[in-house]
């Protein structure tokens, strides 16, 4: 050995070594989109009126998941569960409403605090809509709550938002169409909310917002390009030898609708297409800053959705013949599956073989431990308490089938539903959320279910637009899956070994 490195500290061999261990691993992506029904992308297919080749292109190189789960059919929830693992319902089912404080509290688990905890940078962009503290910059003589912009001191640091969870890096709008409306960097305000209410200007694709505070300069068109140019400047501030979790959540496709005047027109859908199309345009731009930084083969890129699409999808279905849940029945809220299937993409070069396409039952909670397999994170018996370890799925190696014991689904209190291979049972009179429209119901031959049913039965592989309650026919294997429902409700892990 030469003097030199005889002279060298020993610290520097244990830096180096550590350094070269954080290069080796894998940087993660995450690409969330906002209330996509799971046949809003192309996959493809030419003749699809919403042509989404970014997406298709991701497919294509990846894992594609025609069985894949938000745990919720509204937002909120299913963010939380995607961060942390856990089933929302386990601790809320709502939405934060404006104003609204945080849903986590101060000893949970996140896959950000976990990947912080193992060397990664973590970045966090667009809609957060997981709560803020308002009380901290609310003026003493305010009520919680009050949407007037002089009741807040916007100078103040707002805490309880994506620092607090394990982000190193956040700028966003928070939530599109819940004050207050104006850039947040960190847990700071960059632009202040001056006005006292906004007002909505007419919109290109309808929907509008919440009464509150508003920048002078907000424009919702900008909301979608900033947040991902937001994305490719950080990733392009990052090394190869550090590695890097980014998690980009898009306010897109959720109302307002607001494409921006280059895509009008793009999709045969509708300003909803279009905006569905510039989504995808965003998802290109953040692919593409990956492979200018060299980082695009060591990197796995997860894209998603928080629910499925808004009831607005009935309208589509009418006018332009387009159906965002694809062969399955319902929308965002609903029970159905149309509530919480959604797209599911997997990435990761090397990995995961190109073009394949799993139909295993699978869920955003699932991520959690799959990223600690990555990181090699030991995960406690409190800590992702729902997620399973997708690794043997996306690798294609022998495991036992199917991956999940069972997946619970809710939105409602009062209602939930377990999914057990292709079975599923919805522990309650009907799976929709709102009444069904009678165009829709009649369009795909469908009857309303209601009040006087005990429960709804169906069998997905013979049956994926739940058409033919089963119920009564299969007495036995409803009683079983009710059961295991009681006990994951009554707190048993879905997880394997957390009990």
């Amino acid at each position: 050995m030469s003097s030199f490195f005889k002279a060298m500290p020993l610290f520097l061999f244990a830096s180096s070594s550590f350094l070269g261990l954080l290069a080796e691993r894998s940087n993660v992506v995450i690409l969330y989109a906002d209330d996509m029904g799971v046949d809003d992308l192309s996959y493809g297919d030419s003749k699809a009126k919403i042509q989404t080749p970014h997406l298709d292109k991701l497919s294509s190189e990846g894992m594609t998941f025609t069985d894949g789960h938000s745990s919720s059919g509204i937002c909120t929830p299913s963010r939380f569960a995607l961060l942390t693992g856990q089933h929302h319902w386990r601790r809320f089912h709502g939405i934060v409403g404006a104003f609204g404080g945080t849903v986590f509290k101060p000893e949970d688990f996140t896959i950000a605090k976990m990947f912080k905890k193992k060397g990664y940078r973590t970045g966090c962009f667009g809609k957060w809509h997981l709560g803020w503290n308002f009380d901290a910059i609310r003026k003493p003589n305010a009520k919680r709550g009050d949407p007037r912009a002089e009741s807040y001191d916007w100078t103040k640091r707002f805490p309880d938002g994506p620092l607090d969870q394990g982000f190193d890096y956040y700028f966003g709008d928070g939530t599109i169409n819940f004050p207050p409306y104006c850039w947040i960097k960190g847990d700071r305000f960059v632009t202040i909310p001056t006005k006292p209410v906004i007002k909505s200007r007419p919109l290109t694709g309808g929907g509008g917002f919440r009464a509150g505070p508003m920048a002078e300069s907000w424009n919702p068109y900008e909301i979608l390009p900033t947040i991902t140019q937001k994305t490719v400047d950080w990733i392009s501030r990052q090394r190869e030898d550090q590695p890097f979790f980014a998690y980009l959540a898009f306010n897109s496709p959720h109302y307002p609708i607001v494409p921006n005047k280059e895509f009008h027109g793009k999709s045969k859908a509708g300003y909803y297409g279009d905006f569905v199309i510039e989504t995808d345009a965003m998802v290109g731009k953040v692919l593409k800053a990956l492979e200018i930084h060299g980082f695009a083969q060591n990197t796995m890129v997860i894209f998603s959705a928080d629910n499925g699409t808004e009831t607005h999808a009935f309208e589509r279905l009418e006018e332009f013949d387009q159906w965002s849940s694809g062969k399955h029945r319902g929308v965002k809220r609903d029970i159905y599956e149309g509530g919480h299937r959604v797209p599911f993409l997997v990435r990761w070069p090397g990995k995961i073989r190109p073009g394949s396409v799993s139909d295993e039952v699978v869920s955003q909670v699932d991520l959690a431990a799959t990223f600690a397999k990555i990181i090699d994170y030991p995960l406690g018996k409190k800590e992702a308490v729902d997620s399973y370890n997708l690794l043997p799925v996306l690798e294609e190696k022998k495991y036992s089938k199917p991956l999940r014991v069972a997946t619970v689904q809710n939105t409602t209190p009062k209602i939930f539903a377990l999914r057990q291979g292709e079975w599923v049972l919805i522990d309650g009179p009907t799976g929709a959320a709102r009444k069904e429209p009678k165009k829709y119901l009649n369009y795909f031959g469908l009857k309303p279910y209601g009040k006087g049913n005990q429960g709804l039965l169906f069998n997905l592989k013979n049956d994926p637009r739940q058409s033919i309650n089963l119920y009564d026919k299969y007495s036995d294997r409803v009683f079983k899956m009710r059961a295991l429902l009681k006990e994951y409700l009554d707190g048993k892990p879905c997880a394997p070994g957390k009990e």
